[in-house]
């Protein structure tokens, strides 16, 4: 496991959700650079290694990609087992394709550890199925930032006939609840807006597409946090005030 990095899925938050492969690239990793997501209990399975935070957060200084890739490549170059450890999995939303492709273009070897993404844990905790026959054929996941600040097609989104889940929305719901809506979704669609995913501080709220905003003000929600926009979401139970895991 010399000179190469591990792009490593953390989970959502909950330790004992990280895969035994994790725990593997972790247990024998000499450099760890782990995101402000990943839960420090984690990092209970590489004592041994150099943790390094190189973490990213909306609003919050933030440590730039440019300086991740060359702090990465420096390591690897040093013939040390390097693990870039990231908040839920990798490659949904992480940027985790980004890093690997441009570690490869270096020359340097890189393989990449799922972990579960906090839409599916996040959901399963409030006993949401993401996918339910009869209902929700599939589920679509999005991120309301893009790279150039486009706006989403949220008529496609609203029309698909699939659950969606939406990641780093809770600066974004007035876009959301208004791009849906007017891309044919019905006010009456339950959401849930679930906060600290997998967590002992999980919460959770139920609410319509209609009154997303007066509900989420109410709730006080505050990222990180997702939404589960459907009918599955009926399955929790979606009328009820409020829940607190």
């Amino acid at each position: 496991m010399n000179a190469k990095v591990w792009l490593v899925g953390a989970g959502p938050g909950d330790p004992e959700l990280l895969t035994l492969k994790a725990v593997r690239a972790l247990n024998q990793a000499q450099i760890v650079m782990t995101d402000d997501l990943v839960n420090p209990a984690v990092l209970e399975h590489c004592p041994q290694a150099r943790v390094l935070a190189v973490g990213k957060r909306g609003g919050c200084r933030s440590t730039p990609q440019a300086f991740i890739h060359r702090l990465m490549l420096r390591y690897a170059r040093q013939g040390k087992c390097v693990v870039r450890l990231k908040g839920g999995d990798p490659c949904i939303f992480g940027r985790g394709s980004e890093e690997a492709d441009w570690l490869r273009a270096q020359g340097i070897e890189v393989e990449l550890v799922n972990g579960i993404t906090a839409g599916l844990a996040g959901a399963t905790a409030c006993d949401i199925p993401l996918t339910l026959r009869g209902v929700a054929r599939g589920v679509t996941l999005v991120t309301a930032h893009t790279l150039d600040d486009s706006p989403l097609n949220w008529a496609a989104l609203a029309q698909g006939g699939t659950t969606l889940v939406v990641y780093m929305g809770v600066a974004r719901l007035l876009d959301i609840r208004d791009g849906l809506l007017a891309g044919g979704m019905p006010a009456s669609m339950p959401v849930a807006m679930i906060e600290n995913a997998s967590l002992p501080q999980q919460r959770e709220q139920f609410c319509t597409l209609g009154g997303l905003l007066h509900a989420a003000q109410t709730f006080q929600l505050r990222a990180p946090a997702i939404l589960v926009i459907g009918e599955v979401t009926r399955q929790a139970g979606w009328h009820s005030v409020a829940r607190h895991a």
